[in-house]
């Protein structure tokens, strides 16, 4: 299944990633990063175990590059965010922010990719382990 939807997801253009970008959740909100980040016992099990509390400068910082990222690419930023801190994910959109329209969009179109390969797995395990 996951390697069928490579194969679909790396077939569409990038006008077909820039479509499925525009219903991907903004990192850069501040409120949904302070939720995302807060010390939360669901949350940590499942996306961020070992995250502790970002700070609020942190997620200031994070949310000023989202903008600067979405006026120079004119997309959000798409990053496979399981597991990472927002110190990690601020680190990540500054390394990137530097990158070339062309190569930003594969690497979106890629972290694109691992995150609905998760959700795919997710929801198989999900869908097999109500069948057991």
């Amino acid at each position: 299944m996951i390697t069928k939807s490579e194969e679909i997801w790396f077939s569409l253009t990038e006008n077909d990633w820039l479509e499925a970008f525009k219903y991907h959740p903004k990192i850069g909100d501040l409120n949904s990063l302070k939720k995302k980040y807060s010390h939360s016992k669901d949350l940590s099990e499942k996306e961020q175990s070992g995250t502790v509390l970002a700070s609020e400068n942190t997620l200031k910082e994070l949310a000023e590059y989202n903008e600067k990222y979405e006026k120079k690419f004119g997309f959000i930023f798409i990053v496979f965010a399981t597991g990472k801190s927002a110190e990690e994910m601020l680190e990540i959109i500054k390394s990137r922010i530097s990158n070339d329209i062309k190569s930003e969009l594969k690497t979106a179109a890629l972290e694109q990719s691992k995150i609905t390969n998760l959700r795919l797995k997710n929801y198989y395990e999900s869908d097999y382990n109500t069948r057991s």
